[in-house]
């Protein structure tokens, strides 16, 4: 899962966690997919959903008023029927699903699971749900979801051309309670109630099934063999690999090794073949994306990373021409200058808690030393800053409409040459004292004769950092989207996203997307989709100690139609962490939670609130240009 590591504050730093507002930004009013709070509509089986019968459990309950947090979203459009649109995340509504401890802290022991999030008026409103077969799923629905797990995320959507919506994730815990990470990754299946011939308003709709695609090794604390870094797309195309699904993903093993692995399905997601490990010759790479061109080859591109191992920081694909049979050599697309937030670690004494808040872990560690963001305790770091972690990844995409069409579009957020700067502290965006800017690069790639264009900005900005990209194409038209941090007023190339100069956070992020009609050769100004600029920075995992904003934000077109989706702060409730004596960073990062001191146990309490916004982070989406 991209899941994570699990004292007053001045007046005057309380004053930066206020967002910043705008007049409603365009092309529409932004809308919330995840809607766990109440008088938002709350969470519904799917089987209710699909039946009218109703059904209810404590997880969907819980989600119906926990104002929890979600990232990662994915979002997908039915090329069928552009009023249907359906969106996931790594979904945490229903953590807190199982009483109070002894203190009335609720316990944290429910599942982070993949929220199904289904619009069906062209994402003017959503209806939010669960994907079937978690823990505690009692619906007659339950028993078709065929996977060991505990808890997953890293949603990724495709559909195909016939109604059916394919929902891929990657699996973690163990439902038996022990520390064993299966690393499974699997993929559900949703299809029209009454198959392909059915009124396309019902697309996707019913669950039917959730099989295994690759095991992981179950070992515990992500050792051994564990699959992440999930990609998932159907061919459209009406031709000769209609309706097959293709899965990719990266295994991390135990003694450091990362690997992309491809699998397929040629029965609409019944069954997946075994999966052939692809970059065999290459040490550590990660984040691949897979793209399928009008005529129906099959592209895989991936980051390698560069690392004591070796390696090159690049982007490098993989094609295949018999529809993911049998794949060719790797090509390497383009070199780049990397932006990976990195820091030291300072770890500080962690004060002694007489319950969990978080049942969430880390994967993906980072080297001795060595941090991917930091926050306040055990996830301090030297310079003080607290931030979440990014790191440049690629994506890709395909137009299928166009049978004649043999071009691949890339999207990926690397430091911008020439930006360089001393940092002053243990920072660094490209290594420990080195800070950059980032920006939205794009690339269009020839599969038929292996020749691509120089990579070039989409929007060049001389202030703020560009991360998290994506790209959609369909019938001629591009859309692109990325996080965009001008409007930070404490913008540094020297500094982390939203980080000031007093170690202060504040609100920096927007969403902003752009689209071409001309395979990208010119794009159009970008557009801002977010009504409100928010903070990404606040302490909300790992016992409220360090910030996670997932790893991808997502757009999906048909035509010129458009819609993203992105992870969002802006109802998040800012307060006091109890436990600290004083802010020693001024982060203002801390989050509203309630806790006590009990003198005879020398610890504090569990989190007595955290259903009043101090973990409400939410998934939003709006039409994209």
């Amino acid at each position: 899962m991209r899941t994570q590591r699990l004292a007053l504050v001045a007046a005057t730093a309380v004053a930066l966690l206020v967002p910043i507002s705008a007049s409603a930004s365009t092309p529409g009013a932004d809308v919330r997919l995840s809607n766990d709070a109440p008088g938002t509509g709350g969470y519904t089986s799917n089987y209710q959903l699909v039946t009218g019968t109703p059904y209810s459990d404590p997880t969907l309950t819980e989600c119906s008023r926990s104002r929890g947090r979600q990232n990662e979203p994915a979002v997908a459009v039915d090329p069928r029927n552009t009023s249907v649109i359906v969106g996931s995340s790594n979904d945490y509504c229903g953590v807190y699903n199982d009483g109070v401890d002894g203190d009335g802290a609720p316990i944290p022991s429910g599942p982070i699971w993949l929220g199904y999030y289904r619009s069906e008026n062209g994402g003017a409103s959503f209806s939010s749900s669960l994907v079937p077969g978690y823990p505690d799923d009692a619906s007659p629905y339950a028993s078709r979801a065929k996977v060991r797990t505990a808890s997953s995320g890293d949603p990724v959507l495709a559909w195909d051309a016939h109604g059916r919506l394919f929902a891929g994730s990657e699996a973690s815990d163990d439902p038996a309670g022990s520390k064993k990470t299966f690393g499974d990754v699997w993929v559900a299946t949703y299809e029209n109630p009454v198959g392909p011939g059915g009124a396309i308003g019902n697309d996707g709709k019913e669950f039917k099934r959730s099989v295994v695609v690759a095991k992981g090794s179950s070992a515990p604390n992500l050792l051994g063999k564990f699959n992440d870094k999930t990609s998932i797309e159907a061919d459209r195309t009406l031709g000769r690999c209609d309706g097959n699904v293709y899965f990719s993903y990266s295994r991390f093993t135990g003694n450091g090794g990362v690997g992309i692995y491809f699998s397929r399905s040629t029965d609409h997601g019944v069954s997946f073949s075994t999966a052939v490990k692809l970059s065999a010759s290459i040490h550590d790479v990660q984040f691949p994306d897979i793209a399928i061109t009008g005529n129906g080859d099959v592209y895989v591109a991936f980051r390698e990373i560069a690392d004591n191992g070796g390696g090159t920081d690049a982007i490098n694909y993989f094609k295949s021409t018999d529809c993911g049979a049998t794949f060719g050599p790797v090509k390497r697309l383009v070199t780049f200058l990397p932006y990976d937030a990195t820091d030291i670690s300072d770890p500080q004494a962690t004060p002694v808690t007489k319950s969990p808040d978080d049942p969430a872990a880390e994967e993906g560690t980072a080297p001795a030393g060595v941090a991917r963001d930091c926050g306040d305790f055990a996830a301090h770091c030297q310079s003080g800053y607290t931030f979440f972690r990014r790191d440049t990844q690629v994506r890709a995409t395909a137009d299928q409409t166009d049978p004649q069409s043999r071009s691949v579009y890339l999207v990926y957020d690397p430091s911008k040459p020439g930006t360089q700067v001393a940092t002053g502290t243990s920072y660094g965006s490209m290594g420990s004292g080195t800070g950059s800017q980032s920006g939205i690069y794009f690339i269009r790639l020839n599969g038929q004769t292996g020749a691509s264009t120089a990579p070039a900005l989409i929007d060049p900005q001389s202030t703020g950092h560009q991360l998290f990209p994506d790209i959609s194409a369909d019938g001629g038209v591009l859309h692109a989207l990325w996080w965009d941090s001008r409007r930070d007023r404490c913008y540094s190339r020297a500094r982390p996203v939203g980080n000031c100069a007093n170690l202060s956070t504040v609100a920096s992020l927007d969403v902003f997307a752009a689209s071409s009609t001309n395979a990208g050769a010119s794009w159009s100004s970008s557009t801002r989709l977010t009504d409100v600029t928010s903070n990404p920075n606040y302490e909300q995992f790992a016992g409220r100690t360090v910030p996670f904003a997932g790893d991808y934000l997502w757009v999906s077109s048909v035509g010129s139609f458009a819609y993203g989706a992105w992870t969002d702060w802006r109802n998040t409730v800012a307060g006091v962490d109890q436990r600290e004596t004083a802010d020693d960073d001024n982060d203002a990062a801390d989050v509203h939670q309630c806790r006590t001191f009990d003198a005879t146990a020398h610890a504090w309490t569990g989190d007595t609130c955290p259903r009043d916004g101090g973990l409400d982070q939410d998934i939003f989406g709006d039409l994209a240009p």
